[in-house]
């Protein structure tokens, strides 16, 4: 297993550059879903990159992880908002690291309670690799070498409100 490149990337640049992957969609009628935490940060950085008015959505998939019986709640479960109408809506779902899938797949199950979207494409600053269901970013900037199984890649804001990634060991 290949470690990750140290310093780890910068956060804010992999913004800008998921900014430039989804720019060529504005044409679209699209809207911008941030998984809590870190997807949502991701979320209002991309809306701003790419001068979008309308309200980003927020969506926390707590009560709908396949795994909330053994989890429990989470001691921060967020409300979800979605200031948009979603039926018929070009959906980009965004969250910071994409792993197993499971939480994608909430996120998608969560969506549907607010409507039928015409398209749901997930972007992600970080590809761990370790997939569990068949779920894959269509828009994503670094795709990292296979993490321990105690290793977490963490998105954080720093002191400055600036984006930076970490590794934990868990």
């Amino acid at each position: 297993m290949s470690p990750l490149p140290t310093p780890l990337p910068d956060a804010e640049a992999q913004c800008r550059q998921l900014a430039e992957l989804i720019r060529p969609l504005l044409a679209e009628r699209l809207a911008l879903v941030g998984i809590h935490s870190g997807g949502v940060w991701i979320a209002e950085r991309l809306k701003e990159l790419l001068g979008l008015g309308e309200e980003i959505g927020h969506i926390d998939v707590s009560f709908f992880r396949d795994d909330y019986a053994a989890k429990g709640l989470h001691p921060q479960v967020r409300p979800t908002v979605i200031p948009f109408e979603v039926e018929g809506r070009h959906l980009i779902l965004v969250d910071d690291v994409l792993y197993t899938g499971r939480t994608t797949r909430a996120a998608i199950n969560e969506l549907f309670d607010y409507g039928r979207p015409a398209k749901i494409e997930l972007a992600v600053l970080a590809d761990r690799g370790g997939r569990e269901l068949p779920i894959a970013a269509q828009y994503c900037v670094w795709k990292t070498e296979p993490l321990a199984g105690a290793e977490n890649l963490v998105l954080a804001r720093d002191t400055e409100n600036r984006l930076v990634w970490s590794l934990e060991h868990v």
